[in-house]
């Protein structure tokens, strides 16, 4: 038997033992039904929330989450549409009507997608720290909120009017007593059976039997009052007793779905990553977040190809199958099952499902994603990042959302800049002879002649901050004769163009003077990078000084070739 296929047969064993065993079977059973039934009507709720038939929602969840139980690090991980992937969805204008609007849809999957994996290729999982906790809280806040606005017209039955959700929430606020009472009994029902019911050993299926009670409620209400019939699923689309078939993606909307798929690969991610990062697998390890993003990268086109919605690692979804007793990927696998047979066989009977009782739901998830003590942390921490916060939440409230989460982060990284620009400190080391240790002091203003300065400068030597730098060195007069500033770049690893360009022009000033540059600590990344610039020769090779495992032994070395050279001069 070749080498070769001993390491595939190794890495097929390892691939099954995420689906666990005999042992674990049952728990995955069970999990896996509670998932499948509560994803029904959640699935279904999602597409409402996405603005698009809600049966594309329904799709998502199937095809979302058998492919991430096949795909992702993550056994656990449930990739399902969010409801933050459902809003940015909702602001895509191509998605929302025409009779394309089902390829637009496959096509935004498959673009989500496409990125998504190719970041987990590039093992590029670390990058959603790179996303400013300000950011994430100003949009999932504003995205609760927006869950909320978007959905009272479904909740009372009235249409309101308005070029964004909030003058549509002020237009329904203004116009009360056109709601309509069947479809607003309806939905407070909903959320208040679900309220009741969860609190009961039905736990996460309370929302299941909450929705079917309030469906119910609606038939009854259509008989007495058949002037004011509730809206049904069955109203908006047909709901057939069959999987889905194929949906081929149009790629001539490519360009214009370019920025909102970015968005929700974004989106995607870094909900993915709280799964990622909170539970792990059950062999104690937490998952590779690269793999995580492959994983969900390969279950989008899966979604997009099956008529569903963009999806993304679901926390809610992940917490309930593992609450449930799920011990394996199976479990995700078996909901998805489960769906396909509800869909099967009871695919007419969800055409029923009133739209009032899943806009009930949708509040009710609205209020519980707000968070307000998130908002009091960020608001605390400076006004940089109440800044962005405030920014990110307000746009996100009054434009597409696509360009909102882009924004902040756009902004964050431009504070940042500002800030970090603004934080390089330069700092003297004097060293006394009673101690070894250097004594901090504040360089002086103006460098005097036969004076040996060493300057350690604190803080990120990027090119932003330069001037920052620059302003910080003493001022060389005309005459400083034998005089040495010594610079110690210890643990900068790399200098970019513009702070070359300083130290160059420093040298220059200080040889013009009569004086001399040193650096010290140097990295040899830095050194090659004066080497090919030619500010090595002119500072001179031998006033380089390689940093050293002994810290202090390249600044000591300076200091005695400093003292020679000015006893020379």
């Amino acid at each position: 038997m070749s080498p070769r296929f001993e390491s595939l047969q190794r890495s097929g064993r390892s691939y099954l033992r995420r689906f666990g065993s005999k042992q674990t079977l049952g728990s995955d059973l069970k999990a896996g039904l509670v998932l499948g039934v509560e994803s029904v009507p959640d699935g279904l709720a999602a597409g409402l929330l996405a603005g698009v038939n809600p049966l594309h929602g329904l799709y998502g969840y199937l095809a979302g989450t058998v492919g991430g139980a096949l795909a992702t690090g993550s056994a656990f991980m449930t990739v399902q549409a969010t409801g933050a992937m459902a809003v940015v969805i909702s602001d895509v204008p191509q998605t929302q009507s025409g009779a394309d609007a089902g390829r637009a849809l496959a096509t935004l999957a498959l673009l989500t997608g496409v990125i998504m994996l190719a970041l987990g290729i590039a093992k590029l999982g670390s990058l959603v720290r790179f996303i400013p906790t300000a950011v994430l809280v100003g949009f999932i806040n504003a995205v609760a909120i927006s869950i909320v606005l978007g959905q009272l017209d479904n909740f009372t039955g009235y249409e309101s009017s308005g070029s964004n959700r909030i003058l549509k929430a002020f237009d329904t606020v203004l116009h009360v007593f056109e709601f309509s009472w069947p479809s607003l009994l309806v939905g407070v029902t909903t959320v208040a059976l679900i309220l009741l019911l969860e609190r009961t050993r039905l736990g996460a299926l309370a929302m299941v039997v909450a929705i079917v009670c309030a469906s119910g409620l609606a038939a009854f209400l259509g008989v007495i009052a058949p002037g004011n019939p509730v809206q049904l699923v069955a109203s908006i689309a047909e709901v057939p007793n069959a999987l889905p078939g194929l949906a081929l993606p149009d790629f001539s909307l490519v360009l214009p779905l370019i920025v909102p798929a970015l968005s929700l690969a974004l989106v995607g991610l870094v909900q993915g990553a709280a799964v990622t990062g909170s539970i792990p697998n059950p062999d104690g390890r937490y998952p590779d977040p690269s793999a995580d993003f492959r994983g969900q990268g390969i279950a989008n086109p899966a979604a997009g190809f099956f008529q569903g919605m963009p999806v993304g690692g679901s926390m809610s979804a992940t917490a309930l199958v593992k609450a449930a007793g799920a011990k394996s990927a199976l479990a995700n696998l078996i909901a998805g099952a489960v769906m396909a047979v509800t869909i099967l066989a009871l695919g007419p009977v969800i055409g029923f499902i009133a739209m009032p009782a899943l806009a009930g739901l949708l509040i009710l998830v609205g209020f519980r994603t707000f968070k307000p003590h998130d908002i009091v942390m960020v608001w605390r921490t400076g006004p940089i990042q109440a800044a962005v916060f405030t920014v990110t939440f307000v746009l996100t409230l009054i434009i597409p959302l696509q360009y909102a989460v882009l924004t902040g982060v756009g902004l964050a990284v431009i504070l940042h800049i500002a800030r970090q620009s603004n934080r390089i400190t330069i700092r003297r080391w004097v060293f006394d002879g009673d101690s070894p240790l250097p004594r901090e002091t504040a360089p002086p203003a103006t460098l005097t002649p036969g004076e040996l300065l060493i300057l350690a400068p604190y803080g990120s030597l990027f090119f932003a901050a330069a001037p920052v730098f620059e302003a910080q060195l003493p001022h060389v007069p005309a005459h400083s004769e034998r005089s040495v500033v010594i610079i110690r770049l210890r643990g900068k690893e790399e200098l970019g163009s513009t702070f070359i360009k300083i130290i160059d022009q420093y040298a220059g000033q200080l040889a013009t003077a009569g004086g001399a540059l040193m650096l010290v600590g140097v990295s040899d990344k830095v050194r090659e990078q004066l080497a090919v610039t030619g500010v090595l020769t002119r500072i001179g090779a031998e006033r380089v000084f390689l940093a050293t495992p002994a810290v202090g032994d390249s600044l000591t070395r300076a200091v005695t070739a400093a003292e020679r050279w000015a006893a020379r001069g």
